[in-house]
């Protein structure tokens, strides 16, 4: 069974890589930022469009890296659009803990389903050089959100 959702994680997470949702750069991007992970050449740019009430109305990106890092972007630009800028930076912060934390408990964090999606990505726990790959585009969202142009996860 453990084979199997390995497996299923695995073609996700390829699928996302090689079909990225939201792969694009919007005509008049209103927030735009750079992200690099100088350690493996990870690069991204993400376009943030937010409303008068802080909500991210549409959010795409650009980039090139490896499979975790296109499908971590891809991820996040289906998840995080239609939430408030409170909710997507919650939803980083779990992510990342997620990444990092060996005893992070999915169903004690309120059991988000947004979240349960992104599990996919928590493999990258065993290796740690990988979890900066899989939150570049994340570091990038928040520097966008906040007006900073570009970010490096060095």
């Amino acid at each position: 069974m453990l084979d199997e959702l390995r497996e299923l994680y695995q073609e996700v997470i390829l699928d996302h890589g090689k079909n990225p949702r939201n792969f694009r750069r919007p005509e008049k991007p209103e927030r735009e930022a750079a992200g690099k992970n100088p350690l493996c050449g990870d690069q991204v740019v993400v376009y943030v469009d937010v409303d008068k009430n802080e909500c991210i109305v549409d959010v795409s990106f650009l980039g090139k890296g490896c499979a975790i890092s296109i499908a971590s972007a891809s991820m996040m630009t289906e998840i995080v659009k239609g939430k408030s800028i409170t909710e997507a930076k919650t939803l980083f912060d779990d992510f990342r803990k997620m990444c990092t934390t060996d005893d992070f408990n999915l169903e004690s964090e309120d059991g988000d389903e947004e979240i349960e999606r992104l599990q996919v990505l928590s493999g990258v726990r065993q290796f740690p050089v990988r979890v900066k790959c899989a939150t570049l585009a994340w570091h990038a969202l928040d520097a966008a959100v906040h007006g900073v142009e570009e970010i490096s996860t060095e």
